[in-house]
């Protein structure tokens, strides 16, 4: 198989696997079939393969931290990013040199259709896993709802998406307020053609993140589907979204965030009806549709393999060099 799964992927349907499967069900099989392409985890090397690694994480994961290691970068023949945020820190935290050897090909979704959305409710949706930002977002919407009677939140957030059941019962409480609240419906984990009907319903994605991440598929599905994105400037949400989405500066104090997330969210309630607000939002729709859609990322992946194919054609040239190199570092 070219694509690795591993004892942790194998029972996920996240957004890393999801792009992974799709990217494989697209890919020539005939191209694919020279290649081991290792997303973030590292478990087993075949030498006789073109080798690469494909990371979804932060430098800072133990997964990804042996990329440190000169030594064990040699392994691969090309290192994929999926974000350049990302690939900075990898820079920053490890180490590693700006090199050819690395590339970012971004992350890839299936563009919303366009619709008119009706205004009968405000309607926000949050559509990530719940360590994320849902202990922000909770008390701040029960707070906006005793002042807006026509705002409704869904909220679909489960760790299930990953296999990971367990996890869920240190939140079962938020969600259980979710459930009893007239304006908030909890809808657990929903297989993500659910969630982009939701979405095409929905005019503002309500995301006061407090987690460091390389990118966001979540904000890029919202994006294409014309809602207001209300997140805060962290991580790597400035670079997924192109710095267009309505963001502000937060704060690590979760109180403190919480009362600037509240006032972003009021005013992005007060505004996303407005003409010029949605002219905008039709603009960001069309430049995450230009920047993240499949044809664009599997071109530059079919781009990529063949260009290796071409530098790498025999099981001999492929294996990893056995001398080490020492480097000085003055």
């Amino acid at each position: 198989m070219a694509f690795e799964e591993n004892e942790i992927s194998v029972n996920s349907q996240g957004g890393t696997e999801s792009v992974k499967r799709g990217l494989a069900e697209r890919l020539d099989p005939e191209l694919i079939k020279d290649f081991q392409i290792i997303c973030s985890r590292v478990r087993k090397i075949e030498e006789d393969k073109i080798r690469v690694y494909w990371l979804h994480d932060l430098p800072e994961d133990p997964e990804t931290s042996h990329l440190q290691d000169h030594n064990s970068r040699r392994r691969f023949h090309k290192t994929v990013f999926c974000g350049n945020w990302q690939y900075s820190r990898y820079q920053n935290v490890l180490g590693i040199p700006y090199s050819i050897d690395d590339i970012v090909i971004e992350t890839p979704i299936d563009p919303l259709p366009s619709v008119k959305k009706e205004f009968d409710k405000i309607r926000l949706v949050y559509t990530s896993t719940p360590q994320r930002g849902l202990q922000i977002l909770v008390p701040v919407f029960e707070e906006l709802a005793k002042k807006y009677p026509n705002i409704h939140l869904d909220v679909f957030s489960s760790f299930k998406i990953y296999g990971w059941e367990e996890a869920d019962k240190q939140y079962e409480p938020i969600y259980e307020r979710i459930r009893k609240h007239p304006q908030m419906t909890y809808h657990g984990f929903a297989p993500n053609e659910t969630v982009k009907e939701h979405l095409l319903k929905a005019h503002i994605h309500a995301y006061p993140s407090i987690w460091l991440e390389c990118n966001s598929r979540s904000v890029i599905e919202a994006m294409s589907g014309g809602l207001l994105c209300v997140h805060p400037n962290f991580g790597g949400l400035v670079d997924t979204s192109g710095g267009m989405n309505f963001m502000y500066q937060g704060d690590e104090n979760i109180n403190t965030h919480a009362n600037i997330f509240y006032s972003a969210l009021d005013d992005a309630i007060n505004k996303v009806q407005k003409e010029e607000v949605q002219n905008y939002l039709r603009l960001i729709k069309m430049y995450a549709d230009a920047r993240y859609a499949w044809p664009k990322i599997v071109s530059q992946w079919s781009d990529l393999l063949l260009a290796l194919k071409d530098q790498y054609p025999t099981v001999e040239s492929r294996k990893i060099p056995s001398e080490k190199l020492i480097y000085n570092t003055l």
